[in-house]
């Protein structure tokens, strides 16, 4: 038997276990770090998290590979679980499925949960910058919503203003956590904040001459990104991530980016694979439009471990701006 089989073995056993009620031990899924363990569930808020808590605790992504969209529970994450003393997840629909099911199967009694979406939803400032699922805006600021339930956009990390807070949120949870290190939090909480506001800075400065500002996308999740940046959806080819264009829609967005003379289709990698961008880029070639380009736009909905660092957030935004730079006129 390989020695990595032997490991995910004793792993599996371990978790079993701890769930049939036994004393639990270490399952050196954790560095033996001072600090909360915070589990999140995808790459951005390890980005977010990592940048607050700094040198205190450690922190790590339960989704790699496999987005939020289509996540399920594995018993390596399982297993991770059962030592954490957070779990952030965006909530809002995204992870909440993902979230629920690791809650469900954890034996770990003093694990907190928290939902960083619910969070922003229940600022009655922050709700009013937040999307409904169809882009629209939902309440103004300072509304109050009581009474009525809305399907908000949860692709809150695109935008740098709403990533601000939710490192503002993150950070408030940390000191939660561990009170004696309020100031180390508030401190890194700040200077990250100088770097997201660095961000949409740098990216407007960037976009600021374009007289095209209208592009095609491969989902909805680009609504809040666009929206920082003076940007324009003009729709997009899949109304379910990963699932492709009836032939019915995909003629409605041809008929639009004709009307609109639309040229840029933004891919994201996640979907690099699937047909109908090139589709789409032929159909509109053939109606007349010039110069159609397809462009890569990563959602940051996946990350490896090996590429996620505390400043691939960063890194991956700001190579969107200068991808979609390169191709606006």
């Amino acid at each position: 038997m390989s020695r990595s089989l032997i490991i995910a073995v004793s792993l599996a056993a371990c978790f079993a276990f701890t769930l049939a009620g036994c004393k639990r031990t270490s399952t050196g899924q954790w560095p033996d770090t001072p600090g909360p363990k915070i589990a999140v569930s995808f790459a951005p808020l390890y980005c977010f998290t990592v940048n607050v808590s700094g040198e205190r605790g450690s922190v790590r992504s339960m989704l790699s590979t496999q987005g939020p969209h289509h996540a399920d529970t594995s018993i390596q994450e399982r297993i991770l679980l059962e030592e954490a003393d957070l779990f952030l997840f965006n909530g809002l629909g995204l992870d909440d499925a993902f979230a629920g099911k690791l809650k469900t199967t954890t034996s770990n009694k003093s694990l907190k949960m928290v939902d960083l979406g619910a969070k922003l939803e229940a600022d009655k400032a922050t709700h009013g910058l937040l999307l409904g699922s169809d882009g629209c805006g939902c309440c103004k600021p300072g509304e109050d919503d009581a009474g009525h339930a809305h399907d908000h956009d949860p692709h809150l990390w695109l935008s740098p203003v709403l990533a601000g807070k939710i490192v503002d949120e993150i950070r408030y949870v940390l000191r939660g956590a561990e009170p004696n290190q309020k100031e180390l939090f508030d401190r890194n909480a700040a200077e990250y904040q100088l770097k997201l506001a660095a961000i949409l800075t740098d990216g407007k400065k960037l976009l600021k001459d374009k007289k095209e500002r209208a592009f095609v996308t491969t989902h909805g999740s680009l609504q809040y990104f666009a929206r920082d940046f003076d940007l324009v959806i003009a729709g997009s080819l899949q109304a379910t991530p990963g699932q492709e264009p009836s032939p019915a829609d995909l003629k409605k967005l041809i008929e639009k980016c004709v009307k609109d003379k639309v040229r840029v289709i933004a891919v994201e990698p996640q979907y690099a694979s699937h047909q109908s961008p090139k589709q789409l880029k032929a159909e509109l070639e053939a109606a007349g439009i010039q110069d159609v380009v397809i462009v890569e736009l990563d959602p940051l909905e996946t990350a490896t471990a090996t590429e996620l660092t505390p400043d691939w957030y960063e890194r991956k935004m700001r190579t969107n701006l200068e991808n979609l730079a390169k191709v606006l006129k």
